[in-house]
């Protein structure tokens, strides 16, 4: 099994959290399933910038990024080199530690 580690972020997991994961399974499916309320204002469709983490360790082992996800990072709030869209990140063999950006370009915040 893979460890999906989400740091403490002081809103949606204080204390952060860790989660056990398969390969092939969706960060930000995991996430919600884990009661980590990630935003998803394009219902998970790589249609926005909501969902943004930034990959700590991992990062590598994940598949490169698409056109359409790299165009939409671009407009996130906080971008770095291993920023990911989570709706778009596959699990795969290696443990990831992922950090949830303190804000994000939505201008409200709906619950899910």
């Amino acid at each position: 099994m893979t460890r999906i580690i989400f740091l403490p972020h002081e809103e949606i997991c204080p204390e952060g959290v860790v989660i056990e994961a398969k390969p092939g399974d969706n960060l930000i499916e995991l996430a919600l399933e884990n009661g980590i309320e990630l935003e998803h204002a394009c219902e998970m469709s790589c249609a926005c910038t909501t969902c943004h983490v930034v990959v700590r360790e991992g990062f590598t082992s994940l598949e490169e990024s698409d056109e359409l996800e790299d165009d939409l990072l671009d407009k996130a709030w906080g971008l770095e080199p291993d920023s990911r869209l989570s709706c778009q990140v596959e699990i795969g063999e290696e443990d990831l530690v992922i950090e949830i950006p303190r804000y994000t370009i939505n201008q409200v915040s709906e619950a899910h």
